[in-house]
């Protein structure tokens, strides 16, 4: 049984910025492993991607991580293009991989299944309620929200959203998928409707803003850990959930857990590339660095 098994495929990214053009690895699955390896906590890892790329598998396995993988036709590609202002992105997808399935699940044990859904047709809600009959379920809103066209990604609603949300103990979206979702701009107003449907402990983060955590009674208000530089973005999300449910697992509060996953994104954003440092650095972090305290 391990405490926390991330499910989402492996990709490809090129990531393009104002000040570079970067080539590696990446997904959700790939962020948030990275990002949780140095913590206590047992792990591990569900991903799927062509033969042709399982030299990222070999490298995530080395750093100790626990990885079980399923073969794939395609690795999913991404190219990630951001803006001055690292809030902002816009993707396109050239290479889908192929979708998980309940069968391939089954043999999974944890207390919290994060799911990083890169694309709205990689886990079904089959995939979600076979695993919510076993632990909490925690997923990340944004693949739910990315329609392919022609290689572009488009912003959609989530169609099942309130079939599959029922099964959700954990939901993580910004605000921007927040109000995709709910119709809501809100953030108390779309907190409450994501709760409504099932959700238990609903996650927006607001970017360099913070992030709020809604759990039926309280709004709690987690501050932004202002960063020693803004170099990237990517895989921020991802860290922040790979801090919150580790504390989470570990007995944390909602506040605690918060704090502590917005001090990991603050290091991440800091430097291109995955988060790989200590629990030690990021309370050491928390305590220096100035706060950004979101106003909803």
């Amino acid at each position: 049984m391990y405490e926390i098994c991330c499910i989402g495929h492996i990709t490809l990214d090129k990531v393009v910025t104002v000040k570079s053009v970067v080539h590696m690895a990446g997904g959700t699955s790939f962020y948030f492993s990275n990002a949780i390896r140095n913590m206590d906590v047992k792990y591990s890892l569900v991903t799927a991607l062509a033969e042709a790329q399982m030299k990222e598998v070999e490298i995530l396995r080395g750093n100790g991580i626990e990885v079980k993988v399923f073969p794939s036709t395609h690795t999913v590609y991404f190219e990630n293009k951001y803006s001055e202002n690292q809030d902002h992105r816009t993707q396109r997808v050239l290479q889908k991989a192929d979708p998980f399935t309940a069968e391939q699940v089954t043999s999974v044990d944890a207390g919290i299944f994060h799911l990083g859904v890169l694309l709205a047709d990689d886990i079904s809600i089959d995939v979600i309620k076979a695993l919510a009959a076993k632990g909490k379920v925690s997923l990340d809103a944004q693949g739910y929200l990315r329609k392919v066209e022609n290689e572009e990604v488009l912003a959609v609603d989530w169609a099942e959203k309130q079939e599959g949300l029922k099964y959700v103990s954990i939901l993580k979206a910004n605000d921007h998928e927040m109000a995709v979702l709910t119709g809501c701009t809100d953030v108390k107003e779309g907190a409450q409707k994501l709760f409504d449907w099932g959700v238990k402990e609903v996650v927006i983060t607001l970017g360099s803003q913070g992030s709020v955590v809604y759990d039926g009674t309280t709004y709690h208000i987690i501050p932004a850990y202002v960063p020693t530089a803004v170099i990237d973005a990517t895989g921020c999300g991802d860290t922040y959930m790979a801090g919150y449910l580790y504390k989470r697992a570990k007995g944390a509060t909602i506040q605690e857990a918060g704090e502590f996953a917005a001090s990991m994104a603050s290091i991440n954003i800091a430097t291109s590339g995955p988060f790989t440092g200590t629990k030690d650095e990021v309370l050491a972090h928390a305590a220096k660095a100035e706060k950004q305290i979101p106003v909803i």
